[in-house]
């Protein structure tokens, strides 16, 4: 018989609550975390940038001070890297709440965002958009990429809701209908790419499914930071109900939870980050996967402490990623995906490991 202190591959076991003051001083220390590495984001590149200049660029934008840099310091900082940052920086925390939450709602460890088959759907619209013209020109390639993976998450959820799979028990059958899906976009975006684009547009199509930070400016952070944060706080407050789903449907129904609501509400908040942060980034793998185990090793399963520990983690770790992929091949940028897959294909080797006895 399973063990019931098992819930979704891993123990739920308790973790000492700290008081008041030490939560603070650890949020204080994420903060400042976060900060240095966006600041060494925005300090390394083919042209090293001093901190101090950084902060004379930022001081000179947001409060009007007088410092005196060079002009083309201060494009590179502002225009550039430090937008770059701050929407990998949202990427990465949006994608690991998102892998949070989903493995507490399908039990599976192993569960990530694209499980959903959002990511899919999202290249799908991009390419249509980039290469067939979908939209006359009144799409962007951002909004086309939106666009489809909301068509594929809606897709997903009816055809697992007709198995059951968000209203009833089988929550794991969603898991099969995003697999489904996901083949199917694959499938739709390898015709659109392999019948209407030449060379080059056929590069830039790979280039961008790898997940690229290249393009990113100041509106795309405005997208992405609300989103980011707004499904952070949607998650906060659900975080009683994500405990109870870690131990099943009925344990949940047990103590009171409005499962089929609760669950339309979770699926549809991962599939709106993860469609926004797609539709800017690209597809950017395991971040969903490998961050939400890490945070749960340091700080429990409790989804109160397990979300925002996943949101600073998957912040950082984006951050970090985007700098190896400027630096680890000279005058080359690597995609980010590449970088995320090379750390995060080894840990789920790890945790495929770990869990073979469960799954």
């Amino acid at each position: 018989m399973r063990n019931p202190a098992i819930a979704g591959g891993w123990t739920l076991r308790a973790v000492p609550a700290l008081p008041v003051p030490a939560l603070f001083a650890l949020a204080i220390l994420a903060l400042g975390i976060l900060v240095v590495a966006i600041g060494l984001a925005v300090s390394i590149g083919e042209m090293a940038i001093p901190l101090g200049t950084i902060a004379k660029a930022v001081g000179n934008r947001l409060l009007g001070t007088g410092f005196t840099i060079s002009p083309i310091q201060e494009g590179i900082i502002w225009d550039y890297r430090l937008s770059r940052s701050l929407a990998a920086a949202c990427c990465g925390a949006a994608l690991a709440m998102s892998g949070a939450i989903l493995q507490a709602l399908l039990r599976n460890p192993l569960a990530e965002p694209y499980v959903l088959g959002i990511s899919a759907g999202a290249s799908t619209g991009a390419v249509a958009v980039m290469i067939a013209g979908l939209g006359g020109g009144a799409l962007s390639m951002s909004g086309g990429a939106f666009t489809g993976a909301i068509i594929a998450f809606t897709l997903v959820c009816a055809l697992a809701a007709g198995t059951g799979g968000l209203t009833g028990t089988g929550a794991e059958r969603i898991i099969l209908a995003g697999v489904a899906g996901s083949q199917l976009f694959s499938a739709l975006t390898s015709y659109i790419v392999t019948t209407s684009a030449n060379a080059e547009q056929a590069r830039g199509v790979m280039f961008w499914l790898l997940g690229s930070l290249g393009g990113i400016r100041w509106p795309d952070v405005g997208l992405a930071a609300p989103v980011a944060i707004g499904g952070f706080a949607i998650a906060i407050l659900h975080a009683r109900a994500l405990d109870a789903f870690a131990f099943g449907v009925d344990a949940a129904v047990a103590l009171g939870i409005p499962v089929t609501r609760v669950r339309l509400i979770l699926f549809g908040l991962t599939a709106a980050m993860t469609a926004t942060m797609v539709s800017i980034v690209g597809s950017v793998g395991f971040v969903g996967l490998v961050v939400p185990h890490a945070a749960r090793f340091l700080v429990g399963p409790g989804h109160m402490r397990l979300l925002p520990v996943s949101f600073m983690i998957g912040a950082v770790f984006m951050v970090l990623a985007d700098i190896v992929s400027r630096i680890v091949v000279p005058q080359q940028i690597l995609p980010i995906g590449v970088v995320t897959a090379l750390f995060g294909a080894p840990a789920f080797a790890f945790i495929l490991y770990k869990a073979r006895r469960r799954l």
